[in-house]
């Protein structure tokens, strides 16, 4: 019987893979480079678990010096813990947004040049945006806020940002909307707001003419409305 030999080329020898380590994989996490942006939709509508303004837990975020956090330290404040003189500001919100509005309030909780605005309207200083909310008043037969949510209540930036259902009815027409938005409110060193944006979310948000054509510029209201005059 005839027999041969044959060597195996290099290329055809089996392949034995390294054994793999039992130990698991480590995972690497990178920072984000994304910027904070406002709240979408999606966030609102999930924000079921946040605490209403009149539950959460009070800070005073004005009447004590600010930390500033260093490579060896982090700021452990959380931004559903609603501030002390944030509770008051948004107290006065309320009012003003419930077609309350008193010049108390514009002395108590906003600066003399601060900017508000709405889809509508943006008023810069205290004659216009006086002007808006005491119109507010008069353009509305009635305004109810159905709701408030925390979003965010920070130190620095002096921020207040919350998600606020409001409900109106036009003095004219006896047109019925109800607004969901998000209402984000910049304060100075002494708690006061320097501005302010209400911003509508979602369907609710589209109006019809009949209610726009209520609606007048910021520019011209200090002319049509009457505002109580401050004291001197």
């Amino acid at each position: 019987m005839l027999s041969s030999t044959c060597e195996v080329p290099p290329h055809t020898q089996e392949y034995h893979p390294p054994r793999r380590s039992s130990s698991p994989p480590a995972i690497t996490h990178h920072p984000h480079i994304i910027p904070h942006v406002l709240p979408t939709n999606s966030l609102i509508h999930s924000m079921a678990g946040a605490a209403h303004y009149s539950g959460g837990r009070v800070d005073n975020a004005c009447s004590r010096p600010r930390r500033r956090s260093t490579g060896a330290s982090m700021s452990l404040e959380s931004h559903a813990d609603l501030k002390e003189e944030h509770a008051r500001v948004l107290k006065d919100l309320i009012e003003l947004f419930s077609g309350r509005p008193t010049l108390e309030i514009f002395d108590r909780s906003w600066s003399k040049d601060a900017v508000f605005q709405d889809p509508f309207a943006t008023c810069k200083g205290y004659d216009e945006y006086v002007s808006q909310w005491f119109a507010m008043a008069k353009r509305f037969s009635k305004s109810t806020t159905k709701s408030t949510r925390i979003m965010s209540s920070t130190s620095s930036p002096n921020r207040l940002i919350y998600y606020q259902v409001q409900e109106y009815v036009t003095r004219i027409f006896g047109i019925k909307r109800t607004v969901e938005s998000v209402v984000v409110v910049d304060m100075d060193e002494e708690c006061k707001i320097r501005f302010l944006s209400n911003e509508w979310q979602g369907q609710n948000s589209k109006w019809n003419l009949d209610f726009i054509a209520e609606l007048v510029p910021a520019k011209v209201l200090p002319w049509l409305v009457h505002t109580p005059k401050q004291s001197h």
